[in-house]
């Protein structure tokens, strides 16, 4: 796509071309109109072009990238990563065998989370996957008992609370001292030796992530030292050797103006860290979900009404909260952009709002825009967190996604339909 065509912050490959807005080589409005709206649209060269920017960090080094696919879990997007040789990180049994189903290999698949299940261990020890990242002593116990079952030892890393504050959203925030996540840094060792000692495990890493839509290079820099410090205090004991230091992920994109460091210069600074205490030649694992798709995909939708009232405008739209959670959870800002111009117009400041029963369904505040009932919008920086958390609710369908790659658009969702949102109930 030529330089020269109007882009937008963070999404290089959607483009206005001749007043058109395009993913790549394709027209928005012609995709709307052949697969309808809501509809989710992901640029391919972008999730490639992200990830480059993770193995140019790491170039000459002994890393693994797992794709979290929490950010977006879809079948396409996963068959993407995994042909690229990515590894990815799960969090429960129905992600395991979604990655699989991508071709993934299992034995670079890591098992996060805080409530793994005894029947998610065996399917996870069962499929040969690569680690456990296990966030509690209980978690330990029972991990160890259900591997001596099976016959197994289960390969772990202790996920580690560090209480280093990412400076994002509370919600998206795992390393402090009073989230969920992770064992708290005091008791590291002593769980490290205690790990250890348990016949049906098999201690391999250290694993931390402390939050989502990181936007400093900082937090992870305080990770990284208070990390680094508690290998060297695990492996003075009963020597125990962690092959493989998880530094989790988080990276943000730019939403609004958001200024996250560039994958590559992020790493180079947190790996001269490592350089500098002597632990440059272990395997590093990451785990970044956001930074790899969240900018890769918008959301196409219908204008149905415009509501004027007296204190707000309303933009009446067909996409709504169960298709974009962000802004309803997060508050979360999108930015919203006609697919084509209307120049001649005057704009109208609106509420962007969908059409579920909830004074929370907005995508957007305050937006000024000259629309018309059935325009076409554009929610931009929707890839990530927004079709892997759509629900049903008011018994709305979820929408379709297609695949792009040049001037070619691949279907990897089909909408769904009543029939399948009432296949499983009964009467």
């Amino acid at each position: 796509m030529s330089p020269s065509l109007n882009t937008f912050p963070g999404q290089p490959h959607v483009a206005r071309k001749e007043g058109s807005l395009c993913v790549e080589d394709l027209e928005l409005e012609t995709l709307a109109r052949q697969h309808g709206t809501p509809l989710f649209v992901y640029s391919q060269q972008w999730m490639l072009d992200a990830l480059a920017a993770y193995r140019r960090g790491f170039a000459g080094r002994d890393a693994l990238v797992c794709y979290a696919i929490k950010a977006n879990s879809s079948l396409g997007i996963l068959r993407v990563f995994a042909e690229a040789g990515c590894g990815f990180d799960i969090v429960s049994g129905g992600e395991l065998a979604r990655v699989l189903a991508a071709g993934a290999d299992a034995a670079k698949v890591i098992f996060s989370g805080v409530g793994k299940t005894r029947a998610e261990m065996r399917q996870a020890l069962a499929a040969g996957i690569g680690c456990f990242n296990v966030e509690s002593e209980a978690e330990i116990d029972v991990l160890n008992e259900v591997a001596l079952a099976e016959g197994r030892r289960a390969p772990i890393s202790v996920r580690i609370n560090p209480n280093v504050d990412p400076k994002t959203h509370p919600y998206i925030s795992t390393g402090l001292k009073g989230n969920k996540f992770g064992v708290a840094h005091d008791r590291a060792v002593a769980v490290y030796r205690h790990a250890a000692a348990l016949p049906g495990l098999q201690v391999v890493g250290i694993d931390c992530h402390i939050g989502s839509q990181i936007t400093e290079a900082d937090p992870y820099l305080d990770a990284v030292e208070r990390v680094l410090d508690l290998v060297q205090a695990i492996e003075a004991h009963d020597g125990i050797r962690l092959h493989h230091l998880d530094f989790g992920g988080g990276l943000g994109i730019d939403y609004n103006g958001d200024t996250p460091p560039a994958a590559d210069a992020l790493w180079q600074q947190l790996l001269a860290r490592l350089d500098a205490r002597g632990f440059g030649e272990r395997r590093i694992v990451i785990e970044p979900g956001r930074s790899l798709v969240g900018n890769a995909g918008v959301c196409v939708t219908e204008v149905l009404y415009t509501k004027p009232g007296e204190e707000k405008n309303f933009c009446i739209v067909d996409a709504a909260m169960n298709d974009l959670p962000r802004p309803a959870m997060y508050q979360a800002f999108h930015r919203i952009e006609p697919l084509a111009l209307r120049a001649d117009e005057p704009t109208v400041r609106y509420d962007v709002v969908g059409p579920v029963c909830e004074s929370g369904d907005w995508l957007g505040r305050d937006r000024d825009l000259a629309v018309q009932a059935g325009d076409l919008l554009a929610v931009l920086s929707a890839g990530a967190y927004c079709m892997s958390m759509a629900s049903n609710y008011n018994t709305r369908a979820r929408a379709a996604e297609v695949l792009v790659s040049g001037d070619k658009a691949t279907l990897i969702r089909r909408r769904e339909s009543i029939e399948d949102q009432l296949r499983t109930e009964l009467p």
